[in-house]
């Protein structure tokens, strides 16, 4: 445990998912050269609308938060979001994964991808697979979905994956909004 931050920091194990492969995607941590789709995945207004509050405003505020976010997930707690590539093409077309929210003091399941995806069964397939993985190769045993109670869509995803509405919570990460 670290005195300076509180954090406890956590070698990855060796037995640790970095990648997995899906029916149409392929699953894997986030590299330096994903900064463009992250940068696409935090600024395109009908993506961040339920997700954040304020869209990325440069490809080198997409770099920060790829070395504050997935990047500093995977060296403290040996998980974090994944980068969606969809197979037929090699592109990240969004992402998928498990996140601590020390707001919240819990593991996270969220999702994103390109507007062109939407509507494919992708954000329940790379769901089912982040699940997977935080039960087997993390050891969770409980996940929360943060969902805008606008984002019926959402909605209706983590409900395909078996989360049901627990409580609604002030989420500071989209201006104080409630999310279930």
């Amino acid at each position: 445990r670290s005195r300076a931050t509180g954090l406890t920091w956590m070698r990855v194990p060796e037995r640790m998912q970095n990648e997995i492969e899906t029916e149409r995607l392929v699953l894997r941590w986030f590299r330096e050269d994903d900064v463009q789709a992250l940068y696409l995945l935090g600024s395109i207004p009908e993506i961040i609308r339920y997700a954040q509050s304020k869209p990325l405003a440069s490809l080198e505020d997409a770099r920060a938060l790829l070395h504050a976010a997935p990047f500093h997930d995977y060296a403290i707690h040996g998980y974090g979001r994944f980068a969606c590539v969809w197979k037929a093409t090699g592109a990240v077309i969004g992402f998928s994964g498990v996140k601590y929210v020390p707001e919240f003091a819990d593991t996270e399941l969220g999702y994103r991808f390109l507007p062109e995806y939407w509507g494919r069964g992708l954000a329940t397939e790379a769901g089912e697979a982040s699940i997977d993985f935080a039960r087997s190769s993390v050891g969770l045993t409980r996940l929360i979905a943060l969902v805008h109670p606008d984002n019926t869509a959402s909605a209706r995803v983590v409900t395909k994956l078996g989360f049901s509405v627990e409580k609604q919570v002030r989420y500071s990460g989209l201006n104080g909004v409630d999310v279930n």
